[in-house]
């Protein structure tokens, strides 16, 4: 009797403690669990640890908060870190109130076949996340320990924020790193892109992504990250009425896809996105995105036009180089000469296009024999022969921040000065650019030729050979080569998606 006195109540706990937790869990069927750095960086880890992760809870009502813009070029370098569970700061938001035409719970892909395969597909889950830690506390050791072998490249120099951490996560993601790409979708909108222009690298991305033997997955319930096959360029062009000045069509496109992935598999509502990501490099690759609102505020975004006052956010997504493929290969336009051989203190050529070069031909144009700035060049003379020949590549934005010149710089082996506002430089999250660019607000365009002069010759030889070291990671090669562009832009998503854990509690019932 004694005992039965004593089991009762304990009994009745137990039977509260049940029916709370489980109406508690029922709130919230799908969460993705984010860290929240302010950036990406791999030069400063933190003493925290990594081996914990904050549960942020999703709503389909989104904070009216901007995301912190990043003004300039280059934030300061922050830690890579796990926000604990317990972090009081951590912002939790409901999935279940999700509404409109992809709300989780209710989604026609939550059916009863999916749901007698939920327990494979957890365990799928519970799989790769187990491996992403690893591959966090991976990270975070690499940073005080010894350079990994490799016998094609390693990392070195103050190009990097961290060379060996970066080295480490290279390493992590050729070993682990899975991409399933939706196969819906018909050319030329779909799994076709233009490779011959100034928006090259949406083509050359997606047919290498098509054909990729190492991190394409046909298994989605393998895959860390899932990637939407659409070309913004192909839509302006084969969806878009030139001079109406309609969106809609492009809109209800990406709407659209979006519609029938989410409807076919569970991928998209499981994290409303957070683990799938789309590329673009047309101006309005960003304006498509928000075609579907969770796609441009949760989903990995990899875009030319990485512009932080147009909602462009560095902790999710990811900066293109704009790459102009003229013949589709780079082979000719690789090399330059030495420093000492290098006349020109600095060079620009190029048409009216934007609010900042107008500026830039206002002060250089015919002003000075030393930095050469033309709107359309002497008869007789070579672009990319000047190129080959000037220290310093002026770099100003157009209409959008992102400029092919840049990479044409790099190329030719003459230091890239970038002269922009609110712009975020390709694969910042690896690269220190201050240690081979030189970075110019508009409003020191007037003392250009001041801040180029200030660079000691010593110096500039540094930021050169700074120069022919980084070169590897934009080179575009067919087939692609390690560390090449394709390889950055694929490490790009995948420290996103580390920064990024997926789990399902339950499967809801409708």
């Amino acid at each position: 009797m004694k005992l039965m006195v004593l089991m009762v109540p304990l009994i009745l706990v137990s039977g509260f403690v049940v029916i709370f937790g489980l109406r508690s869990t029922t709130t919230s069927s799908w969460d993705f669990i984010a860290r929240q750095p302010a950036w990406l960086w791999w030069g400063h880890i933190g003493n925290s640890s990594l081996n914990g992760a904050s549960s942020v809870k999703v709503h389909a009502k989104e904070s009216d908060e901007s995301p912190p813009l990043i003004n300039g070029f280059s934030p300061p370098p922050q830690a890579v870190e796990a926000l604990p569970f317990e972090d009081p700061n951590v912002l939790k938001r409901d999935v279940s109130e999700t509404s409109g035409p992809i709300a989780a719970p209710a989604n026609e892909a939550l059916d009863l076949a999916t749901k007698t395969r939920h327990k494979t597909e957890h365990t799928s889950l519970e799989k790769l996340e187990a491996g992403l830690q690893k591959a966090r506390v991976a990270l975070k050791e690499a940073k005080n320990g010894k350079q990994a072998d490799d016998p094609d490249y390693a990392p070195a120099g103050p190009m990097y924020w961290n060379a060996k951490v970066f080295h480490r996560s290279y390493l992590e993601m050729e070993k682990q790193f899975k991409v399933f790409v939706y196969g819906e979708g018909e050319p030329p909108v779909f799994h076709n892109g233009p490779c011959r222009s100034i928006y090259s690298m949406e083509g050359n991305f997606i047919h290498r992504m098509e054909i990729d033997g190492h991190f394409r997955t046909k298994d989605p319930d393998k895959a860390h990250v899932y990637f939407l096959p659409f070309s913004v360029a192909m839509m302006v062009r084969f969806i878009y009425e030139r001079e109406s000045r309609d969106f809609g069509p492009i809109r209800r496109t990406v709407s659209d896809y979006i519609n029938l992935i989410s409807g076919k598999y569970p991928f998209w509502n499981r994290s409303l996105g957070a683990d799938h990501f789309m590329l673009a490099c047309h101006d309005w690759g960003p304006e498509a995105s928000f075609s579907v609102p969770h796609l441009g505020k949760i989903s990995i975004r990899a875009l030319c036009n990485a512009n932080t006052s147009e909602k462009f956010n560095p902790i999710k997504d990811v900066s293109l180089p704009e790459i102009n493929l003229r013949t589709g290969s780079i082979k000719g336009f690789v090399g330059g000469l030495s420093p000492s051989k290098r006349s020109v203190l600095a060079f620009f050529a190029g048409r009216l296009h934007g609010p900042i070069r107008p500026v830039v031909l206002e002060h250089w144009e015919n002003k000075d024999d030393d930095i050469k700035v033309h709107q359309q060049l002497p008869k007789g003379i070579s672009y990319y022969e000047m190129m080959r020949g000037s220290k310093f590549c002026l770099c100003p934005s157009g209409y959008e921040v992102a400029s092919p010149r840049i990479v044409e710089a790099i190329y030719a082996g003459c230091v890239p000065v970038l002269i922009s506002d609110h712009y975020v430089p390709p694969f910042s999250d690896v690269l220190n650019w201050k240690s081979f660019s030189v970075e110019v607000p508009v409003s020191d365009i007037p003392s250009l030729k001041k801040i180029l002069t200030s660079i000691s010759p010593r110096q500039y030889i540094r930021m050169h050979r700074r120069v022919l070291q980084v070169r590897r990671h934009f080179e575009v090669n067919s087939p692609p080569k390690r560390f090449d562009v394709f390889h950055m832009i694929l490490h790009s998503i995948w420290l996103r998606r580390l920064n990024v854990g997926i789990h399902d509690d339950h499967f809801p019932s409708n």
